[in-house]
C-alpha cells in the first residue's frame, strides 16, 4: 500500500480539548477580535480574519465530558451576559444544601452548612449538555470544531511549540496499516492552548519536556465515580444538594459522597482521593457500598440506573499549578490544576482561565509575538483575577487531609480564618501513588478481601456500569493503554501490591487471568471498557502505565452526566 502524504492545516490559534475552558477561550477570543476591529480608531491596525480551531478526542462535543456538577455562573455571566436568552442548559437551581456525616447505618446532619458548600445561586447541570451547547455557540461564531480528532504528538521548532499532530487512523491492533489507513493531520498554529482536562496526554508530555512543574508541589488527584438515576416521579426534593463525609470511607481516606436532586433524575457519586494507602481499596466498590447506606438507598427506591461515568479530579491546588505559558502556547482549566477542592468546583475557574488566555492571545495577535515573555501575561492575569484569589484562599485544603479526616477538617476550619494558610504554608505533600502501601506494610487483612456482592438493582459490577457509560472503542486498533514493562506486572507488582490496577480502575480494564499452565496469572487488558478517567496513568505505583488517546473518537458517550 502506497504511503499517504500527511496533510497540514494552518490556523492562528488552536485549542486542544473541547471542554468549558477551551470553548470559553475560543468564544471570548472571537468576541475580542470582533470588538477590537469595530472599535479600532481610524488608521489603527485591525486584525485580518483570525482562524480559531478546537480539536476534541470525543466523537462529538461533550461525549467525554463529566463532572458532578454544580456550576457557579460567575464566569458564564462575564462570557455571555445574555446566556439565559441564548438557552443555556443550566438545569436545576439549587434550593437548599445539607452536609451529613455517615456512620455504618446512621447519619448526623451538620447543624449548619460550611460557607464553601453553600450553593445558593448555583445550578445542578449536566456538564456534557452544557459543553455541547457551548460548542454550538462557538460554531455559530465561525470557530472550527473538529470532534473525533485527538492530538497525539507535539510539534516543535527548536524550543518553540508550533502545532499538534492528530492520531493516525486505520491501524490494526498489531500496528499494521489497514486499507482504510489515514495519517494524522499536522495542525500548525501561532499559539496552541491546552485545555485537555485532567492529566491530558499532550499536557503531560509538555510539562515533562519543558519542565513546567519545576519548583512546584507534586500534583494530587481524586477519582469521582458517578451514576445518574431516573426517579419514578417528580421529586419534592428537587434542587436539594447533599454532601457526605464518613461511610464508606475510612477516616484515613480523603473523600466523600454527593447527591444532587434534579427532580426526575438523581445524580449520585463518591469522590475518593488518589492518595490512599490501602492497596486493596477499590473506589468503584466503595461507591457501590455507599449506595447501600439506608440514607442513600431510600432515595433510590423504585428508581432506575440511567448513566454511569468516572473521572479523575485535580486536587493539588494553587501550589501545584504548573508554569502555564511557554513559547507558542498556554495551559488552562483542569490541565493547569485550576480546581477549588474545598468548594468541589472547577467549571467557573476553567471558563475564566480560557477567557484570560483569550485576552492574552489578542495582545499577542496584535503584536505578532507569541514568545514565552509575551504569553507570561496570562499567568499574571490569572493569579491576579478573582479565580487566582479564590484558589489562593484554599491553597492548603487537600494537603491538610494528609493524616486523615479529623486533622483535615480542623485545618480546613483554620484555613477559613487564616486566609488559606492553615497549619503551615505551604503544607507539604507527596504524589498520591507514592503513598500506596505495599501489601506487607499494610495494617489491614494480609490477603485481598472478597469483593462485595452486587444485586444488579441497587449495586452493580464494573462491566455492567461500563455498559451505562456508552463506552465504545474500535476493537481492532492498538491498545491506548501502554505498559512500559509487563514483567513488573507479573512479578514485582504481584508480590508488592497485589496488582492494584484491578481495583483502582473503575471499568474492569485490567484483569489478572490464570495462565492455565500452572505458572500463575498474567495481566489481560480490556481497553474497550475504558471510560477515560486516567486513574491508571495516575495511580500505578511504578508509573509504567501511559494513557494515550484511542483512534477516532473512541471512549464513553456521556449523556446527562
Amino acid at each position: 500500500m502506497a504511503q499517504r502524504e500527511r496533510e497540514t492545516l494552518e490556523v492562528d490559534v488552536l485549542f486542544v480539548g473541547a471542554g468549558p475552558a477551551s470553548l470559553s477561550g475560543a468564544l471570548h477570543l472571537r468576541q475580542l477580535v470582533e470588538a477590537h476591529n469595530q472599535n479600532a480608531a481610524s488608521g489603527a491596525r485591525k486584525l485580518d480574519s483570525v482562524s480559531i480551531a478546537v480539536i476534541e478526542k470525543g466523537r462529538e462535543i461533550g461525549a467525554h465530558t463529566l463532572s458532578g456538577a454544580i456550576v457557579d455562573p460567575v464566569a458564564l455571566k462575564e462570557l455571555l451576559p445574555n446566556y439565559k436568552d441564548l438557552g443555556a442548559p443550566l438545569g436545576t437551581p439549587v434550593t437548599h444544601d445539607t452536609v451529613c456525616f455517615l456512620t455504618t447505618a446512621g447519619k448526623f446532619a451538620l447543624p449548619f452548612v460550611p460557607p464553601p458548600l453553600r450553593n445558593h445561586g448555583n445550578s445542578i447541570i449536566s456538564l456534557n449538555r452544557f459543553v455541547k451547547w457551548m460548542g454550538e455557540r462557538a460554531e455559530a461564531r465561525g470557530i472550527d470544531l473538529f470532534p473525533g480528532f485527538a492530538g497525539t504528538e507535539l510539534l516543535f521548532d527548536g524550543k518553540r511549540l508550533i502545532g499538534v499532530r492528530t492520531g493516525d487512523r486505520g491501524i490494526d491492533k498489531y500496528g499494521n496499516p489497514l486499507d482504510s489507513f489515514e495519517p494524522g493531520v499536522d495542525i500548525l498554529a501561532k499559539a496552541v492552548v491546552f485545555g485537555e482536562g485532567v492529566r491530558g496526554s499532550l499536557t503531560k508530555q509538555l510539562v515533562s519536556r519543558l519542565q513546567l512543574d519545576a519548583g512546584k508541589s507534586p500534583q494530587v488527584y481524586a477519582i469521582g465515580v458517578k451514576e445518574v438515576w431516573e426517579l419514578p416521579e417528580e421529586s419534592a426534593e428537587k434542587g436539594h444538594v447533599v454532601h457526605t463525609l464518613g461511610y464508606p470511607l475510612k477516616h484515613e481516606n480523603y473523600g466523600g459522597g454527593f447527591i444532587y436532586n434534579m427532580g426526575r433524575m438523581l445524580s449520585i457519586g463518591l469522590v475518593v482521593g488518589l492518595d490512599y494507602r490501602d492497596p486493596y481499596l477499590d473506589p468503584h466498590q466503595e461507591f457501590q457500598r455507599f449506595k447501600t447506606h439506608p440514607f442513600v438507598s431510600c432515595m433510590l427506591k423504585n428508581a432506575k440506573l440511567a448513566h454511569y461515568g468516572a473521572k479523575a479530579i485535580p486536587e493539588g491546588g494553587y501550589y501545584t499549578i504548573p508554569r502555564s505559558y511557554f513559547d507558542g502556547g498556554l495551559v488552562i482549566g483542569d490541565s493547569a490544576s485550576l480546581l477549588n477542592s474545598q468548594r468541589l468546583k472547577g467549571i467557573h475557574l476553567a471558563m475564566k482561565s480560557g477567557m484570560l488566555a483569550a485576552e492574552t492571545l489578542l495582545a499577542a495577535l496584535l503584536n505578532n509575538d507569541f514568545s514565552e515573555q509575551s504569553l507570561k501575561t496570562y499567568e499574571d492575569k490569572l493569579l491576579a483575577s478573582w479565580a487566582g484569589k479564590e484558589l489562593y484562599g484554599v491553597r492548603n485544603f487537600h494537603q491538610g487531609f494528609e493524616h486523615g479526616l479529623l486533622p483535615g477538617v480542623l485545618n480546613a476550619g483554620l484555613q477559613m480564618v487564616t486566609g488559606g494558610r492553615g497549619w503551615k504554608d505551604p503544607l507539604p505533600n507527596s504524589a498520591g501513588h507514592e503513598r500506596l502501601q505495599k501489601v506487607r506494610d499494610h495494617d489491614g487483612p494480609s490477603t485481598q478481601p472478597s469483593p462485595m456482592e452486587v444485586d444488579g438493582k441497587l449495586t452493580f459490577n464494573k462491566v455492567t456500569n461500563v455498559y451505562f457509560s456508552g463506552a465504545k472503542h474500535e476493537e481492532n486498533q492498538p491498545s491506548h493503554l501502554i505498559i512500559g514493562d509487563l514483567s513488573i506486572c507479573h512479578t514485582r507488582c504481584v508480590e508488592e501490591f497485589s496488582n492494584p490496577c484491578q481495583r483502582f480502575c473503575p471499568a474492569n480494564v485490567y484483569e489478572m487471568v490464570d495462565r492455565g499452565d500452572g505458572q500463575g496469572k498474567q495481566l489481560t487488558l480490556n481497553p474497550s471498557n475504558c471510560v477515560h478517567c486516567k486513574t491508571c496513568d495516575i495511580m500505578d505505583p511504578y508509573q509504567i502505565i501511559t494513557w494515550v488517546p484511542p483512534e477516532g473518537g473512541g471512549g464513553p458517550n456521556y449523556v446527562n452526566l
